[in-house]
């Protein structure tokens, strides 16, 4: 019950009117304080039908902010007064031409001390546009990349998890740690069939036994 008060304040703080407070629900759940943001403002951007231009200006604060080490020290820095920190962002990037939602989120992040959940607000609202478009996101670690046969029979596997009209959004990365074998996230399924996985449980097995 509390968070879905919060994510109704953190709603109309985003919202440019104070008409239809009614929360616009995406199609995925995320739970947290990146998803009572990320919620919020998917609420907002609806209601002004501006999913594309806030999700594009999120990614741009967020690429300046990496790239720029005092504008990181700015943002990130607990010390700066709240209000200042809220009003320096939203004269600067309204400069820049963001949308007040955009603007309001990184306002209220400001002034409720939640600067240092920025890049997991960004996520968490990539992973709602995702949803919104269809896409199913899928992530698979190995030991080592993958070569070209193996991803095209990788893809053609991981295609029966689509529903009609979604698609999967492979994403491929490398952890030597795990051995062998690979980890596969589908979404809010995991599987892990990594070699140090099952060395694990051999060991823990051996252990009980002995």
């Amino acid at each position: 019950m509390a968070s879905l008060k919060n994510a109704a304040v953190l709603a109309r703080s985003f919202s440019s009117s104070s008409q239809n407070l009614q929360l616009v629900k995406p199609r995925i759940a995320i739970f947290g304080i990146e998803g009572r943001y990320a919620n919020a403002l998917y609420s907002a951007a609806s209601k002004q039908k501006k999913l594309d231009a806030v999700e594009k200006d999120l990614l741009k604060f967020q690429a300046a902010v990496r790239s720029d080490k005092s504008l990181a020290d700015f943002i990130y820095n607990p010390l700066v007064n709240k209000a200042l920190k809220r009003d320096a962002i939203a004269n600067g990037l309204k400069k820049l031409n963001y949308n007040d939602v955009s603007v309001n989120l990184f306002g209220a992040l400001a002034e409720n001390g939640r600067m240092k959940y920025l890049d997991q607000v960004i996520d968490a609202y990539g992973r709602l546009m995702s949803a919104e478009r269809g896409e199913v996101l899928c992530e698979v670690v190995t030991a080592k990349p993958l070569d070209a046969a193996a991803v095209k029979e990788l893809e053609s596997a991981l295609a029966g998890f689509a529903k009609t009209g979604e698609k999967i959004i492979l994403t491929k990365k490398v952890d030597p740690g795990i051995m062998g074998g690979m980890i596969v996230s589908v979404g809010d399924r995991f599987v892990d069939m990594s070699i140090a996985s099952k060395i694990k449980q051999y060991t823990k097995v051996l252990k009980d036994v002995a």
